[in-house]
């Protein structure tokens, strides 16, 4: 006799668990997704136009969910926005929301849909879990009333936010996050009140979750990785890209290095908005990653990772990131130093005008040291060192300080800090740091194509960043990217 679908389930997910816990390692995997839109309407649809567009991407994600799943992945990202898309008012948004319980409630939405009212895209996740014994993470919209007794009530009468949720693999809801740090086009949702620290334990580790615009920030980013100790960060996100360091990839990956934990980041796929790079980070450097700008292709990524990086002995340790520069004289500096515009931010540079030597460029209370040598001075490119120490006051207000070996997209000195993805020069060797005033440094070196590098590169204990190896492509820029948290 053949046993019940219920008992079948139960004995996988069990199993599923078992071989979690044999091991000191997991599958992740991520999906970017070429999201569906919606027509732009300022004027809410039927719920069942905004459920018939939900659903085509739902489709396309749980093919991706069954693939990942068949790769023997334990948990799977998808990106922010990849459910409904982000061309809404605050109004027209509003059918594609649902009332998204705290995970206190014990609710496997697959087999008690209607628990909480109508909840068929909840539903569905949970069913993709369920039927595939895999941790799903997906961004959708949060609905909550309130009434004139709560003072911050909007004046429609509810609260909307961008939230991410996590079923495991039984279909249960257990992660519940709303976007804290919302970016300023994002004027259908609310923030809420309080920021959250939104950690879960699996049989491989501790996660915590938090959305795009979220990682510039002390709360939720540092607070989960310093003070709740998690593991391994899941990071659904809609990026648009902003070279030369704000690049999808070469930044999150950063930011695993920096931070010291695994890094899953999921993000949409629309080239015309500059948004591609998804990738699985470990702090010892990418384990795979995508970054397409010439298709509209969704992308599977999975990759293994140490379920508890810190214990790995593959983990870096601790830096001291001032240590080095603060040790060692200033470089000779170069009497031409210029200031150029980087992403809004005044910089301090000077011109490599030799194949190799020492420099040191200087701003505020920043100083950045290069050592370098080139296997050929070009006369058709440019780079400069470069120094940024202030506060950051676009889309929104955060302090830096960065130093960076950065191409310049012309020999016109005026183009140094523009967007450039591609270069010729290739480096026998450099060394950067800087008199940092923050222990919160992502190191990122972008080599040409929006390539990684991945193993050639190294940060000593001292914050001193070395290439390991002979570069084997062109540098776009080597960069010592701090965001000084600690002054917000």
């Amino acid at each position: 006799m053949l046993p019940s679908r219920p008992l079948l389930h139960a004995g996988i997910f069990a199993l599923t668990v078992l071989q979690a816990l044999a091991s000191n390692t997991f599958i992740a995997a991520v999906y970017e997704h070429a999201v569906i839109l919606p027509d732009p309407t300022d004027k809410p649809v039927s719920p069942d136009d905004a459920l018939a567009l939900m659903n085509k991407n739902m489709d396309v994600l749980e093919g991706a969910i069954k693939e990942a799943a068949q790769q023997g992945a334990h948990i799977i990202v998808t990106p922010e926005d990849g459910i409904y898309g982000w061309q809404f008012t605050r109004e027209s948004i509003y059918p594609y929301l649902e009332d998204i319980p705290d995970p206190v409630v014990n609710w496997i939405p697959c087999t008690d849909p209607s628990r909480f009212g109508p909840a068929p895209v909840q539903e569905r996740l949970s069913c993709m879990a369920r039927n595939n014994s895999i941790y799903v993470v997906a961004n959708i919209g949060d609905k909550k009333l309130c009434n004139s007794s709560d003072p911050d009530c909007p004046s429609d009468g509810r609260y909307q936010y961008n939230t991410d949720v996590v079923f495991d693999p039984e279909g249960k809801l257990v992660a519940r996050y709303h976007k804290y740090n919302l970016f300023m086009t994002e004027t259908q949702f609310n923030y809420p009140k309080e920021p959250e620290a939104v950690t879960f334990e699996t049989p491989f580790g501790k996660f915590g979750i938090f959305t795009c615009f979220d990682i510039l920030f002390y709360e939720p980013a540092v607070v989960l990785v310093s003070k709740m100790q998690v593991d391994t960060v899941l990071f659904p996100t809609a990026w648009m890209n902003v070279l030369p360091f704000l690049t999808a990839v070469e930044f999150h990956s950063a930011w695993a290095m920096g931070m010291r934990v695994n890094f899953l980041a999921a993000n949409t796929h629309k080239t015309s908005l500059a948004m591609t790079g998804s990738g699985i980070y470990a702090p010892d450097g990418a384990r795979t990653y995508s970054y397409n700008m010439k298709t509209e292709d969704g992308h599977l990524l999975v990759a293994e990772l140490d379920a508890h990086p810190r214990l790995s002995p593959a983990s870096p340790p601790a830096v001291s990131w001032s240590s080095y520069a603060l040790n060692v004289k200033r470089f000779s500096q170069n009497d031409h130093d210029f200031t150029r515009i980087i992403f809004h931010d005044q910089f301090t540079f000077t011109e490599l005008t030799k194949a190799g030597g020492n420099l040191t460029v200087c701003q505020k209370d920043l100083c950045c040291h290069l050592s370098y040598k080139m296997a050929g001075k070009r006369d058709d490119e440019v780079y400069v060192l470069g120094a940024f120490d202030g506060l950051h006051v676009v889309e929104g207000q955060y302090y830096l300080q960065i130093c960076t070996l950065l191409k310049c997209k012309s020999t016109d000195l005026d183009t140094c800090g523009q967007p450039v993805e591609t270069a010729q020069t290739k480096f026998e060797m450099f060394s950067l740091s800087g008199t940092f005033g923050t222990n919160y440094v992502f190191p990122e070196v972008l080599y040409s194509e929006v390539q990684l590098a991945p193993g050639e590169f190294e940060i000593l204990n001292d914050g001193c960043l070395i290439s390991k190896t002979k570069p084997t492509k062109p540098v776009v820029t080597v960069t010592l990217f701090g965001r000084w948290y600690e002054k917000d």
